[in-house]
């Protein structure tokens, strides 16, 4: 009888009853189970409708207003905040729950030509951020054509809106550049020359007040730029000379360093200079400002003023 019922397929009746079974005992969760997923469902629908105006309503979102910026100095007349804010597509709604907010307001920053440095962004609530900067600082002003070009201590071209011609004269004026910027406003010049006078006018900076207006120019010796600062009279001839030589990191061997000639400068008192005289930082003796010959005058007993450069010689005419 065994042998009779092995081949013949079993029933399917008990799977059936075994699966009814099942569905009748999990009714209740399966059900459950469908109601969370229609809400979910739901509840995605929602948000994709009306997430955006929540995310941007004030309790979820940045105003521009509400971002504070710590850095910028007198020098940057421009409104700094509202450029990044606008070249770099912040001066919307910001959602506070970005990810990438904080690092999107950095590098709005770092690409302001005027940002030296973002020294940290930091997001606060309710809404708001705090940003510190360090900005580039002008040193002087490159000659070109038509004008001038502010530069910083690493000869970086900065933006020359809001300059006035009195706020570009009180800065060394740096001539004999035949090149022209190799980029925009935050780039470098792409001149050594550019980058050599921004690295003196940096370190004479702390002296700017006292020494005046100045011309920097150099003069190539032996492959080798050597600097002289000019102090223009009130004429706007050509008055006191101050021999630097070459720039800072590049002296030649027995040539002061730049913080020597620094020490120097505010030693002797170049302030002090007379049209004709000179004063020479490269050399390591500390010696007085020497005149500079000039020819003699064509009427020697006439009892006239001497020429610039010269010294008056001769007796005192007595009573």
């Amino acid at each position: 009888m065994n042998g009779s019922t092995r081949g013949k397929p079993r029933s399917p009746e008990p799977l059936k009853k075994g699966l009814g079974s099942f569905i009748a005992r999990r009714k209740a969760g399966l059900g459950g189970a469908a109601v969370l997923m229609l809400a979910a469902a739901g509840a995605a629908w929602l948000w994709s409708a009306y997430g955006p105006r929540v995310r941007m309503g004030p309790q979820y979102a940045l105003p521009q207003e509400s971002i504070a910026v710590f850095g910028i100095p007198a020098w940057v007349k421009t409104d700094l905040k509202l450029d990044v804010l606008r070249s770099a597509s912040l001066d919307g709604p910001l959602a506070v729950d970005d990810p990438d907010l904080s690092r999107r307001i950095a590098r709005g920053f770092a690409m302001h030509p005027w940002v030296k440095q973002v020294v940290g962004v930091e997001l606060l609530h309710p809404p708001g951020a705090r940003v510190e900067i360090l900005c580039r600082q002008p040193v002087a002003m490159v000659k070109v054509e038509g004008g001038v070009l502010p530069i910083d201590g690493e000869g970086v071209v900065l933006p020359s809106d809001g300059f006035t011609a009195e706020d570009a004269a009180a800065y060394p004026k740096v001539v004999g550049i035949a090149s022209s910027p190799q980029g925009p406003a935050g780039a470098p010049w792409g001149d050594e020359a550019v980058e050599e006078a921004g690295g003196i006018a940096m370190l004479v900076q702390p002296e700017r007040q006292s020494l005046g207006p100045l011309q920097m120019r150099f003069d190539a010796v032996e492959g080798q730029r050597r600097w002289m600062l000019q102090r223009p009279d009130a004429e706007g001839k050509e008055g006191g000379r101050i021999r630097f030589g070459a720039a800072p990191g590049k002296e030649r061997p027995g040539e002061p360093s730049a913080a020597a000639k620094l020490a120097r400068l505010r030693q002797l008192g170049a302030s002090a200079l007379e049209p004709g005289e000179s004063l020479d930082l490269t050399v390591p003796e500390s010696v007085p400002p020497a005149p500079r010959e000039a020819p003699p005058s064509a009427d020697p007993g006439s009892g006239g003023d001497p020429p610039n450069g010269t010294t008056r010689t001769g007796s005192t005419p007595t009573s």
